[in-house]
C-alpha cells in the first residue's frame, strides 16, 4: 500500500555560543540556555501505513553536528508504531554548554505538535541505539541536545533531522506545518557553580557512577530551571518534593548506593521539578488573565458611573431650563398685565383733583433671578467648591486639581457637570480667570474642558490675571498655593446682578 510522505517545515539552526566545553558560564544574572540563531530547513513527516510492515529511514546531522548520522526500522503495528533508532558519532551534548547533559528524540505531528519519546545515550565509542513506540501515525523525527530527558517542549539545539531513503515505502504529499509554531525558550535558569564541579571531576568514572553523577545533573538542571520559572511562588509543593527527591539522590550517590537507586530518585526528580514548571507557567498565565479581566471590569464599572453621573447632569439640566422658561413665561404674562392695567387707567377721567400715591410692589421678577441664582449655585457647588459673589457665581479650581498645568482626571470629569449645568442657560457669560503662576495656560486648560463638553466657544472666555487679586499673602507657602487657582465666574440677565444673600435698602432723606 502507498504510504504518504508529507512534508513539515522545521527549523535547522546555527549556534551563536563558542561551542567549547571549556568556556565558563554566565554567573551574572537568569540567562537564557539556548543562544541560537535559526534559518529555515524541512524535515519529512512520514505517514506509517497501518500494518504495512517495516520501512526503512535515516538520520542526518544538523549543521551544529554534522557528522552525526543513523537511520530507524519503523513499523506500524497494531495499537503503536514501533521505532529502533540507532545513531553514529553523537558527540557529548556539553559541546554545546555545561547545561546540556543529554539527548532526546522527538516525534514532530504535521501540525507541529511535539512528543518526547525518549532519552538517547551515547556509548563511549559515540554510538546510541534506543527502541520506542508511539501512538502517532505520521511524524517526523528529530534529536535535540537537553537540560535533562524529561522537558516537555524541545529546545533549539536540533542536532539530527529523519531523511527518508530512496526505498522508504510511498509517495509523498507536500503538507506544510511551521516548525516555529513549537513553543521554545522555556528552559532558562541561573547557571551555578554544580556544573564546573562535575567538569573539575577528573578522574575517570564507571559507566554506572557516570551515568548516576549524569543523572543528577540533570536533575539540578530541572529544579534551577523551575526556580527560575518562579515556581517557588507559584507550585511551591510540587518544586518541593522535587527538592527533596534531588536531595535523596544527591545523598544516595554520596554514600554510594547502587545506580539503579540512584538513576530513579534523579530521574524523578527530573520529572516532578518540570511538573513545577509546567504549573507554574499555567498558573501565571491565569493570574495575568484574571488580572486582565479584573482591570476590565473595573473599567466598566467606571463607565457606568461616569455615564450614571452624565445623564443625572443632563436631567438637572433639563430641570432649570424647564423652570427658566417658566419664570419667562410668567414674566412675558406680568408685563402684558401691567401694560392692560396701564390702558384701563388711561381711559378713566378722576372725579375730582385728588392725586393718589402707591408704593410699589415688591418686583416679582427680581425674587425669580434670586431663586434661579441660588438653583444654579447648588448645581455647581454640586461638583465643585462654588460661592455667590457679587461678579456672579464663582467656582473655584484651587492647586490641587492641577497637575502643572493640566487638570487631573478628576477635576476633568466634574467639569463634565459643571458643562451640563451651564449648557441649559446658553445666555449667561463666562470668564475663566488664572490667578498667580500658570494662570493663562491652566485658564485655558479649564475653557478647553468646559468646551470639550458642549459649550460654544463664543461663550467662555479665558483671562490670565496673574498675581493682581491674591486671596492671601504670598509671605507663606501656603498663602502661595491659595492664591494658585483658576475661577469660573457666571453672570448675566436671567440671574440679576445681586447676590442671592445681598438686599437693598431706600434710603429715606431725613426731615
Amino acid at each position: 500500500m502507498p504510504s504518504k510522505l508529507l512534508r513539515i517545515t522545521v527549523l535547522g539552526i546555527f549556534c551563536t555560543l563558542l561551542i567549547n566545553a571549556q568556556s565558563e558560564p554566565d554567573h551574572s544574572a537568569t540567562v537564557p540556555i539556548y543562544r541560537v540563531t535559526v534559518v529555515d530547513r524541512t524535515v519529512s513527516a512520514i505517514d506509517y501505513q497501518y500494518r504495512n510492515g517495516p520501512t526503512n529511514i535515516d538520520f542526518r546531522g544538523t549543521v551544529l553536528l554534522p557528522l552525526a548520522k543513523g537511520g530507524a526500522i519503523v513499523e506500524s503495528k497494531a495499537g503503536h508504531v514501533t521505532i529502533d533508532a540507532h545513531i553514529d558519532h553523537l558527540l557529548a551534548p556539553t559541546r554545546f554548554g555545561r547545561e546540556y547533559l543529554t539527548y532526546v528524540l522527538w516525534a514532530i505531528t504535521p501540525d507541529g505538535h511535539p512528543k518526547n519519546l525518549g532519552e538517547i545515550l551515547a556509548g563511549s565509542s559515540d554510538k546510541a541505539k534506543l527502541q520506542v513506540t508511539t501512538d502517532l501515525q505520521a511524524f517526523g523525527l528529530i534529536v535535540t541536545a537537553e537540560p535533562y530527558a524529561a522537558v516537555r517542549q524541545p529546545g533549539d539545539v536540533v542536532v539530527l533531522e529523519n531523511q527518508p531513503r530512496p526505498d522508504t515505502i510511498g509517495g509523498s504529499e507536500p503538507i506544510q506545518a511551521k516548525y516555529e509554531l513549537l513553543p521554545r525558550g522555556h528552559y532558562t535558569y541561573n547557571v551555578q557553580d554544580g556544573l564546573a564541579a562535575a567538569q573539575a571531576d577528573a578522574p575517570r568514572l564507571s559507566s554506572g557512577r557516570y551515568q548516576s553523577v549524569v543523572e543528577l545533573y540533570q536533575a539540578q538542571n530541572a529544579v534551577q530551571i523551575a526556580q527560575a520559572a518562579e515556581a517557588g511562588r507559584y507550585a511551591p509543593d510540587t518544586l518541593g518534593k522535587a527538592q527533596d527527591l534531588l536531595g535523596q539522590a544527591q545523598t544516595a550517590l554520596d554514600r554510594k548506593a547502587g545506580m539503579t537507586t540512584v538513576v530513579t530518585l534523579a530521574r524523578q526528580a527530573s520529572q516532578t521539578a518540570e511538573d513545577a514548571r509546567i504549573l507554574a507557567v499555567q498558573r501565571k498565565q491565569s493570574e495575568a488573565l484574571a488580572t486582565a479581566q479584573q482591570q476590565v471590569a473595573q473599567a466598566e464599572t467606571e463607565r457606568a458611573q461616569a455615564e450614571a453621573a452624565a445623564q443625572t447632569a443632563q436631567t438637572q439640566a433639563a430641570a432649570a431650563q424647564a423652570l427658566l422658561e417658566q419664570e419667562r413665561a410668567a414674566r412675558r404674562q406680568a408685563q402684558a398685565e401691567a401694560a392692560a392695567a396701564s390702558a384701563s387707567a388711561a381711559t378713566v377721567q378722576p372725579a375730582s383733583k385728588i392725586t393718589v400715591i402707591t408704593r410699589p410692589a415688591p418686583d416679582r421678577d427680581d425674587a425669580r433671578k434670586k431663586e434661579l441664582r441660588r438653583q444654579m449655585l447648588n448645581e455647581l457647588g454640586a461638583s465643585l467648591q462654588a460661592r455667590d459673589t457679587p461678579r456672579g457665581l464663582t467656582v473655584t479650581l484651587p492647586d490641587s486639581d492641577f497637575e502643572g498645568t493640566r487638570l487631573s482626571p478628576a477635576v476633568y470629569d466634574c467639569l463634565a457637570r459643571v458643562a451640563a449645568v451651564l449648557r441649559a442657560h446658553p445666555d449667561m457669560t463666562i470668564e475663566v480667570d488664572g490667578h498667580e503662576t500658570g494662570s493663562f495656560e491652566r485658564a485655558h486648560a479649564v475653557r478647553s474642558a468646559l468646551l470639550e463638553h458642549g459649550l460654544p466657544p463664543n461663550a467662555v472666555i479665558a483671562r490670565s490675571l496673574g498675581d493682581s487679586r491674591p486671596v492671601a499673602s504670598n509671605a507663606t507657602a501656603a498663602g502661595r498655593e491659595q492664591n494658585r487657582r483658576v475661577e469660573i465666574v457666571v453672570y448675566g440677565s436671567p440671574i440679576g446682578d445681586q447676590p442671592y444673600w445681598d438686599q437693598s435698602y431706600t434710603l429715606i432723606p431725613s426731615k
